[in-house]
């Protein structure tokens, strides 16, 4: 966006249209004339995720305290790749419903940021890799990181074609 002189200006509250230029401000906050909060910023908003964070944090901590693990957390890049597969599948059927708000949003940050954010923890895979490294399983310690990624990647890829398959968009058509 630029200014009168062609420089660069800061982009408005509102787009002109009524409709706010930020994705995270609804169209009544922005027409409120009130001082806009980011949506992070909104503690509806912090309590959704903060939510979602304790419960898939509860899950995983379920998950790895009854399955075996070594030098390498096997189950830990099990439930990365899950995390990645259910957040490729969720954000592309929430998109699929129509655009990020009300309800959708709800459920995007409860589930998508809260829940697999809380659930998934690629954390551990970088402290696993360094333990690796550090105790001269340097092979394994690189295999394990490129795995975790790709898997992960192939995961969210799945979960978006398998969402793009079985959803439909916010016409009700099938792609």
């Amino acid at each position: 966006m630029t200014n009168a002189s062609g420089g660069p200006s800061a982009a408005p509250a509102s787009s002109g249209d009524g409709l706010p230029s930020d994705p995270d401000v609804e169209v009544d906050d922005a027409a409120s004339g009130a001082p806009i909060r980011p949506l992070h910023l909104r503690w509806p908003s912090i309590g959704l995720v903060a939510l979602g964070g304790a419960v898939g944090t509860a899950a995983r901590a379920l998950i790895t305290s009854a399955l075996p693990s070594g030098p390498a957390s096997w189950p830990v890049l099990g439930i990365n790749v899950l995390g990645a597969f259910c957040l490729g599948l969720l954000l592309e059927a929430l998109t699929r419903r129509g655009s990020d708000e009300g309800r959708r949003r709800s459920l995007r940050l409860l589930f998508g940021t809260g829940v697999l954010g809380g659930f998934t923890t690629y954390s551990t895979l970088a402290v696993d890799a360094a333990t690796l490294l550090r105790t001269g399983h340097a092979g394994t310690a690189v295999g394990y990181g490129l795995l975790s990624v790709v898997a992960g990647l192939v995961a969210v890829v799945v979960g978006l074609v398998v969402a793009a398959v079985t959803r439909p968009d916010a016409r009700g058509a099938r792609r």
